[in-house]
């Protein structure tokens, strides 16, 4: 017997959902956000600009991205965090606006703007 509190935003919907892939990818997008998003804007936004740190010249910089790690680490931070912003502003969209009538064209335009970033960032990182 179904739930009757239960609100799908497919209520119509057949089959498995594809919500518990987004719902994933949400969370590990937090995660990220919240672990290395702060440390990399205090050391590139305030620790360098004030002098704390010396300025890395090109010659380090160039070698830090040679390595192919630090390039996946990197579209890691990338990705994960543009399908949290994805999520959360579909579904701000969808309770907050009462969009609940244009849920499949929201969550296109906001999944698929998180593909297009993260492809974006793989052919940056990865693309010589």
């Amino acid at each position: 017997m179904k739930n009757p509190l239960h609100r799908s935003p497919h209520p119509h919907s057949q089959g498995r959902s594809s919500e518990p892939f987004w719902w994933a990818l949400f969370g590990a997008g937090g995660v990220v956000a919240a672990l290395f998003l702060p440390a990399l804007i205090l050391v590139t936004g305030i620790a360098i600009p004030l002098g704390w740190i010396a300025t890395p010249d090109y010659e380090s910089i160039r070698g830090l991205l040679d390595n192919l790690v630090v390039r996946a680490g990197i579209l890691a931070i990338v990705s994960l965090s543009a399908f949290h912003w994805a999520h959360r502003f579909r579904f701000t969209l969808y309770d907050g606006l009462q969009l609940k009538h244009l849920n499949a064209p929201v969550a296109l335009v906001c999944y698929g703007c998180a593909i297009a970033l993260s492809g974006l960032a793989a052919y940056t990182l990865f693309v010589p």
